[in-house]
């Protein structure tokens, strides 16, 4: 007999429970939880978590996750026992380096909202956590809100809520065997206890998410990945806190020693130990056993005691009465890690499959909420870009690409990660058809959704020569190199190539392909064939989901070009607005074509040369428009276009004409002192004509009014668009915020991007881009400013590692503003 629900939710662990609590806030009813294990300790990730949750994250979106959990299980309770314990958390430094990065980290919590965050000396340090000897570090970073989660009673406590609240009902013992999906609409699930049927169901099972996706013939890319924690005997100056080991009660800090890649925690009358410090060993789902074969439960394996023995010897160092305790109980726990540490979230390819996996006790309550808002409101209030499910390429999905990043992402947990550090396997994989010219022009390779993309050319050192460019010390030398600076000039005064073929290119096509364009596109798309188009793509709260160029190719075909980080996130909102009967076509043809910048003032010159049949000036071919042209033999689409701010043009060819095509450029735009310019000069040209960058200018937490681009949004067009109604009341208001041009006014200062803003002494932003604009020679510096300290003069201060230097808010764009550039 089947039972049919709202909802269904698959995994009753702190992710699935958090959900329902959240969905329960929002006045959802007839909810089905489910676990294959006894409630509540059903044997998951969340049975045996240790609890610790440090809040800062490079990524805005983890941090915010994490303080809003540090909220929400704060005010939670059950039977009168708290599910957290504020006890701060603080991070040791055992290295000078280590120390230096503490000050980095600590800006970049304060740009994020933890701004109680600070460094403190190894003797308030030993206050905080007596065993630590203190000689032994130069001090710490420390976090008074972080602290250490009871994650089972939090579960408890969340799902009490909504059995009160008469919103669900939590099933333990219930194993999903199948499920059930018609004309790609999940219709419910089976289980050996029958068929449960909804509309809507949310995967939240963790480490058994793989197993999940495969039952449903979907991905769910992430490994689980064994973990080693040891408890301590009990320790005499604990006595009183001694109690049942579930009660894990806490007074001294939570500790990581990040230079040996351990934790540490208080747990009742003694210790626990938390080891990242060995081989990562990945697993499959389906190797996992059954809660009923588990001797303790199905995520704990064989402890490795070989793994342990540097972790206890330098735990013993570091807290010398450790060494006089042995290990009592040890655990092997099994968690989630993906190919960028970040979770899985949002709608499957299967319309009304969800998932919420890959998601540490720590994130656990800030992903609940915003699942809940996703699924009963359609877009969560918060920025979640980079916790999409749909953002990942195909490769992404392979096992054997999973394990590797698995296995690499869990050995980098605790290091110390430069924001353009580079993975070093596997690589190579996507190429443009011409990687092997590049590749003999010395290309120095970055990687960007599996492709590999030159961030300056080796072959171009001797630009440098007799130049005094700006240089760069220390952490901000690192994967940059001067050349970049000389990349950046020329393209400014001859021009350059670029490689491009790492943008996604969606076709949009059908009678009714206008019409998504106009639903979806803020702009008017409704434009002569063509014409270019760019717009912002706007959620229901008017927030900046992405930003787009859609050209007219003919009346009912469209062409869109988007970045490769968020291009899948826009395929998948393109196809998940179409109307489903069949008016509308979407062709993703990234892979199958080629792409090549050709920009600079040279650029009309170069091309002119190689158009025998096509009229390429500024009359016959203006900005903003797209045609269809031969280049020497090779059939083009080129678009008059350019993120660097430019004269020149986006061209595409079918991958086979590739080679031939970047050849022949090649070729004549040495005619005219054109070089091959990298990524990195790309990032400082589009900064020093202050376009903006989707993911740090610009996100769903910012709308166009405040981020400069309210001229992409056309109100009165002749069609409703998603995010207008709320755009409406947005302009009805007083901008709050702005994002604001700035120069670093001090030549010893430095920024390489979310460093925190100050106005007399009180945090007021961070920076979102910055970069040094070598040819108006000065370092741009973007961010959010309030309103009131956005004009013209103002003078802020930004925090570098530590150090403040002074800002001067300036007007943008700083170079051509009247777009002489790019219109000649």
């Amino acid at each position: 007999m089947s039972q049919k629900s709202r909802i269904i939710i698959v995994g009753s662990g702190i992710v699935g429970a958090s959900t329902a609590y959240h969905l329960a806030q929002l006045g959802w009813k007839d909810m089905t939880i489910l676990d294959q294990g006894p409630l509540f300790e059903t044997g998951g990730s969340t049975s045996h978590a240790p609890g610790g949750v440090f809040q800062t994250n490079p990524s805005r979106m983890m941090c915010k996750f994490a303080q809003y959990t540090v909220d929400l299980l704060r005010s939670l309770s059950y039977e009168g026992k708290p599910c957290y314990h504020t006890v701060g958390g603080i991070e040791v430094s055992k290295t000078k380096k280590r120390h230096e990065d503490l000050y980095r980290k600590m800006g970049i919590a304060h740009s994020y909202g933890l701004t109680d965050a600070k460094i403190i000396s190894p003797d308030e340090i030993l206050k905080l956590s007596p065993f630590i000897d203190p000689e032994k570090i130069h001090g710490g970073y420390y976090v008074p809100t972080d602290g250490l989660a009871a994650p089972v009673r939090a579960v408890r406590a969340m799902a009490k809520y909504v059995t009160d609240m008469n919103a669900g009902e939590f099933i333990g013992d219930t194993p999903v065997t199948g499920f059930k999906v018609s004309n790609n609409q999940i219709r419910g699930l089976e289980t050996p206890r029958g068929d449960y049927e909804a509309d809507i169901v949310l995967v939240s099972t963790g480490i058994w998410a793989p197993k999940m996706g495969r039952l449903a013939n979907i991905s769910l890319p992430l490994v689980p990945c064994e973990h080693q924690m040891a408890w301590l005997e009990p320790f005499e100056e604990l006595k009183e806190f001694q109690a049942d080991h579930k009660e894990a009660q806490v007074e001294h800090a939570l500790m990581r020693h990040q230079d040996y890649s351990l934790y540490f925690r208080q747990w009742n009358d003694t210790y626990v130990i938390g080891n990242y410090r060995h081989e990562p060993r990945i697993l499959e789902s389906e190797e996992l056993k059954k809660p009923e074969d588990a001797e303790e439960m199905p995520s704990l394996v064989d402890f490795r005691p070989g793994d342990f023995e540097g972790a206890h010897k330098e735990s013993n160092w570091l807290f010398p009465k450790f060494a006089e305790k042995k290990l009592t109980k040890k655990i092997n726990g099994l968690f989630s890690f993906t190919t960028d540490g970040n979770p899985l979230m949002g709608e499957t390819s299967i319309k009304g499959l969800w998932t919420a996996n890959a998601v540490w006790i720590t994130h656990s309550g800030g992903v609940g909420k915003a699942m809940a808002e996703w699924i009963a409101n359609g877009e969560p209030e918060l920025d979640v870009r980079q916790g999409d499910i749909n953002r990942f390429h195909q490769h992404h999905h392979v096992r054997k690409y999973l394990r590797a990043r698995g296995k690499q992402n869990y050995r980098e947990v605790y290091d110390i990660i430069h924001p353009l550090q580079q993975m070093e396997q596997p690589r190579p994989l996507r190429r443009s058809p011409f990687y092997s010219r590049l590749e003999g022009q010395k290309a120095q390779f970055f990687e960007t959704m599996g492709w590999e993309r030159p961030q300056w050319y080796e072959s171009n050192a001797e630009l440098i020569k007799g130049k005094n460019f700006p240089n760069r010390e220390g952490w901000a030398s690192k994967y940059w190199s001067p050349i970049q600076a000389a990349e950046h000039l020329v393209t400014r005064q001859t021009g350059a190539l670029f490689d491009i073929t790492g943008f996604v290119k969606i076709e949009v096509s059908g009678k009714g392909a206008l019409d998504l364009l106009q639903k979806v596109c803020t702009n008017n798309i409704n434009v002569p064939v063509g014409k270019v188009v760019y717009s912002v793509i706007s959620n229901i709260y008017g927030g900046i989901k992405s930003d787009l160029t859609i050209s007219r190719l003919e009346e009912n075909k469209f062409w869109i070009l988007a970045g490769a980080g968020n291009g899948m996130i826009d395929l998948d909102w393109l196809k998940r607005n179409a109307p489903d009967d069949g008016s509308v076509q979407i062709i993703d043809w990234t892979s199958a074509l080629a792409g090549i910048g050709l920009w600079g003032p040279n650029s009309r010159l170069a091309l002119e040369k190689l158009c025998e049949d096509d009229d390429v000036s500024n009359e016959a071919f203006p900005f903003f428009t797209i045609k269809r042209i031969s280049i020497s033999n090779i059939p083009c689409i080129a678009v008059r276009i350019s993120y660097i701010g430019e004269l020149g043009w986006e061209i595409y060819t079918p991958t086979e004409y590739g080679l031939s095509l970047w050849d022949e450029l090649r070729e004549v735009s040495r005619e005219f002192n054109m070089i091959c310019s990298g990524a990195g000069a790309f990032e400082s040209l589009r900064l020093e004509k202050g376009y903006r960058s989707l993911g740090s200018d610009i996100h769903s937490n910012a709308n166009p009014y405040e981020s400069g681009l309210g001229f992409t949004v056309k109100l009165k067009k002749d069609a409703d668009f998603i995010g207008k109604e709320a755009l409406l009341k947005i302009k009805e208001q007083p901008i709050q915020k702005k994002l604001a041009c700035m120069i670093l006014d001090d030549p010893e200062g430095m920024a390489l991007g979310t460093e925190p803003i100050y106005s007399q002494g009180k945090n007021v932003g961070y920076v979102t881009s910055t970069n040094y604009g070598y040819f108006v020679d000065k370092h741009i510096v973007y961010g959010y400013l309030p309103k009131e300290l956005s004009d013209y003069g103002t003078k802020l201060e930004l925090e570098y590692f530590g150090k403040r230097y002074p800002l001067i808010v300036t007007n943008e764009p700083l170079l051509d503003p009247n777009n002489t550039r790019l219109k000649s």
